[in-house]
C-alpha cells in the first residue's frame, strides 16, 4: 500500500525507470523528490493551505490542469526561494520533462506533452581542474617502480591530457 506520500503516477513512472530504463536508485531517488517537490509546489500555489500533504490526490486529471507557467513558477522558486544552482534547476526540469514525455509516448495518459517546451538555465563551463607542478612531482614519483605507467603519466601530463 502507497502512503500519502507518493503519488501513484510518479511511482509507475518510477517503476518504469528502474525496470525498463535501468536508471540508478540515486536517480530514481532524485526524480521522486523533483517531482514531489514540484507537486507539491502546485497543490500549495493553488490551494494556499493545505493540511496534510497527499500526494494520492495527484491524479491524471490534476496533472492535466498543470501549466507550462507553473512549470516555470516553480523553477523561479527553485531559484528565488531554494537558491538553486543552474546545475540543480536543470535537473529538476530534466525530472518534470521525461515525467511528461513517459505520460504523452510510454503510458499514453495525456494528448500534449507541454513540458517539452521547457527550457533548461545555462549552465556555466567549468573551469578544469588541473594538477601543480609539485602535484605532477608526486605523482611521477609514485609510479616509479613501473617503467609503463611512468611512461603513461608523463605522455598525460606532457600532453595536457585528462583522464
Amino acid at each position: 500500500m502507497q502512503s500519502n506520500r507518493t503519488c501513484p503516477v510518479v511511482e509507475q513512472y518510477l517503476g518504469y525507470l528502474t525496470v525498463i530504463k535501468g536508471r540508478s536508485e540515486n536517480t530514481i531517488k532524485e526524480y521522486r523528490t523533483d517531482l514531489l517537490m514540484f507537486f507539491d509546489f502546485v497543490m500549495l500555489s493553488r490551494y494556499k493551505t493545505i493540511q496534510n500533504k497527499n500526494f494520492a490526490s495527484v491524479d491524471l486529471e490534476f496533472i492535466q490542469t498543470i501549466s507550462l507557467n507553473d512549470m516555470y513558477a516553480f523553477i523561479a522558486y527553485c531559484q528565488n526561494e531554494l537558491h538553486a544552482s543552474a546545475g540543480t534547476r536543470a535537473r529538476k526540469i530534466v525530472s518534470i520533462r521525461q515525467f511528461w514525455k513517459y505520460l504523452k509516448t510510454k503510458a499514453h495518459l495525456i494528448d500534449n506533452n507541454i513540458a517539452e517546451e521547457l527550457e533548461t538555465p545555462k549552465l556555466p563551463k567549468r573551469i578544469p581542474k588541473y594538477l601543480s607542478l609539485e602535484e605532477s612531482v608526486k605523482l611521477l614519483i609514485a609510479c616509479n617502480n613501473s617503467p609503463r605507467d611512468h611512461c603513461i603519466i608523463t605522455i598525460f601530463l606532457n600532453c595536457a591530457l585528462r583522464l
